[in-house]
């Protein structure tokens, strides 16, 4: 059983234990979050498609904590004008399990 859903612009596929990091949110670790828009739920009794959501699914995630992400490196060169800057950026993130997904 799996279920596709939207979060901040984005859309995951996941399953019932799978850890997915997602947008930074202020939570600590053991919390619970809902995710309410579900796009689509495919299980036994088959595939369900939203238009655009489905009306009472429910994909339930616990937050296992803080990450972030891989290093980007930001560097700005003028040539010929000794003019070089190097900076660095690592985007926090936070990676949940998937608990439960109730389909309609």
């Amino acid at each position: 059983m799996y279920a596709i859903i939207a979060d901040s612009g984005r859309q995951y596929k996941v399953e019932e234990g799978q850890e997915v990091t997602i947008d930074f949110r202020d939570l600590a670790p053991g919390e619970e979050i809902t995710f309410e828009r579900v796009l689509a739920v495919s299980g036994e009794k088959g595939m369900q498609l939203g238009q655009p959501t489905l009306e009472g699914a429910v994909v339930t995630a616990e937050v296992v904590g803080p990450t972030k992400g891989p290093k980007l490196i930001v560097q700005k060169f003028r040539r010929r004008k000794n003019s070089r800057r190097k900076t660095g950026h690592r985007q926090p993130l936070l990676k949940v399990r998937i608990a439960k997904i109730d389909g309609v």
